[in-house]
């Protein structure tokens, strides 16, 4: 099993979740983070680390979050490992809990 991050982490990017990964298994794209889920250990520890509540268990996905696993294992062959916080974006705020964020994923 493994961990997805799912769209509210769009335009959000808080990556309080990476400190606490012990296998480095989050990437880093322009707005968004995903987790490899060849390298996800399942050890549940970034699940409640994150502020804008984006990351879930593969068995528990929402419905209309699904489409975020095959997101996530195809994002994380293209995109650096990210293993330190860095301060997330100014208006990240702004951005928790906006619906239908798919359509500004920067890739």
């Amino acid at each position: 099993m493994t961990f997805i991050v799912t769209e509210n982490c769009i335009k959000c990017k808080y990556t309080d979740c990476v400190e606490v990964c012990p296998v480095d298994c989050f990437h880093e794209g322009p707005n968004f983070l995903v987790i490899d889920p060849d390298e996800c250990i399942d050890c549940t520890l970034c699940e409640p680390e994150c502020p804008a509540e984006a990351i879930f268990s593969e068995h528990d996905l929402p419905e209309d979050q699904k489409h975020f696993l095959a997101l996530n294992a195809e994002l994380a062959k293209e995109w650096p490992v990210i293993t330190e916080k860095i301060d997330a974006p100014a208006d990240a705020d702004d951005w928790k809990g906006v619906k239908d964020k798919l359509k500004y994923l920067e890739r």
